[in-house]
């Protein structure tokens, strides 16, 4: 959008009808700019940015040929495009994740009408390896328009989604934690999580810094600290790192995990701070525990989902039962880590 066009944007409208301390406070990004423009106000003024601009004197006004309409339609096509850029446009808000059937590798139509996904639902996806789990993760990554293999399609909000939300990277709607993590950038942890926190703006960074690590710990097996490099850090330790990353500071509602068994974490301390934070959690997976904890597990097969399956009451006393003995199995874990000889085991 061009700055002759501004002038009907609900962001244009907005700094006019708002005063300049709510608006800094609502786009922190457009202090910076506004100084670049040279100008020096007060941030807590409860002035409009116009207002702020008639009180400049008008001899100054006219040496420094300040036009004040066209400096709110460049403020405000800077915000704009900033939102952009983050993804942070409050009407991408997402409700329903909807998954139109595709084809098998044999090109045998999907036997389902359509699946619904919500926030705060976990859906397991099991089947053999290579009977094409990675193939459905990665067709709601891009959010396919019957423009991959397998021909399936997916509709955000009961709408085709904007092409943005599939092109653009800085407004993925989904996050994707796989199997391998390995960081090629020299950054203790501290400087990642805070360089993250900078880049999504948000406040008392040093406090979600160490939120993130807290959380981290309480998922790895051996605790580190927000000084330790990036690069030091082991693959249990990556992978909790980057769940309490994804759960606390990213924006993406949707995320994708290929086979969190492998990682070497708290697998449902992972899953229960995910959905805490109302994402769509879909993960492919080969542990029973894992696939019966799921509202809902989808079964592949040849490429395509051969059935959905609600998790019944029957399988839920199961779950209870295979909890009590992963119990057993961590609680022996920890005391053979520890160096301890075993002399009895009990569930």
């Amino acid at each position: 959008m061009n700055t002759s066009l501004m002038h009907n944007s609900p962001i244009f409208r907005e700094l006019q009808d708002s005063p300049l301390a709510v608006i800094l406070k609502r786009y922190p990004f457009a202090a910076e700019h506004l100084e670049s423009l040279g100008f020096s106000f007060d941030f807590s003024s409860v002035l409009t940015l116009e207002q702020e601009l008639r009180c400049i004197d008008s001899l100054e006004r006219d040496e420094r040929g300040l036009c004040i309409e066209e400096v709110l339609k460049k403020t405000a096509l800077f915000i704009e495009q900033m939102l952009n850029f983050l993804g942070l446009q409050r009407e991408t808000r997402l409700e329903t994740v909807s998954l139109y059937p595709g084809f098998d590798k044999n090109g045998n139509p999907e036997g389902f009408d359509v699946l619904t996904f919500r926030p705060s639902e976990l859906i397991s996806i099991v089947g053999p390896t290579g009977s094409g789990k990675s193939r459905l993760l990665a067709d709601i990554e891009w959010m396919a328009q019957g423009d991959t293999p397998s021909g399936r399609r997916v509709m955000i909000n009961d709408r085709e989604p904007d092409r943005r939300f599939r092109f653009s990277a800085g407004e993925k709607l989904v996050a994707q934690l796989s199997q391998n993590m390995n960081f090629v950038m020299d950054l203790s942890v501290g400087e990642f999580l805070r360089i993250h926190a900078e880049s999504r703006f948000v406040e008392r960074q040093q406090q979600h810094v160490e939120a993130v690590v807290l959380k981290a710990n309480e998922l790895a097996g051996e605790p580190f600290s927000p000084e330790i490099a990036v690069t030091s850090l082991s693959g249990g330790q990556s992978r909790a790192l980057m769940i309490a990353d994804t759960a606390m500071l990213s924006g993406s509602p949707i995320v994708l995990i290929d086979e969190i068994e492998n990682a070497g974490i708290d697998r449902r301390k992972a899953l229960d701070l995910l959905l805490s934070k109302e994402k769509i959690v879909l993960m492919a997976t080969h542990d029973p525990l894992l696939a019966l904890t799921a509202d809902r597990r989808l079964v592949i097969g040849n490429g395509g989902i051969r059935e959905i399956i609600g998790t019944s009451s029957e399988e839920r006393a199961i779950l209870r039962r295979l909890e009590a003995l992963d119990r057993s199995l961590q609680r022996l874990r920890g005391e053979l880590r520890r160096g301890k000889r075993i002399s009895r085991f009990e569930m």
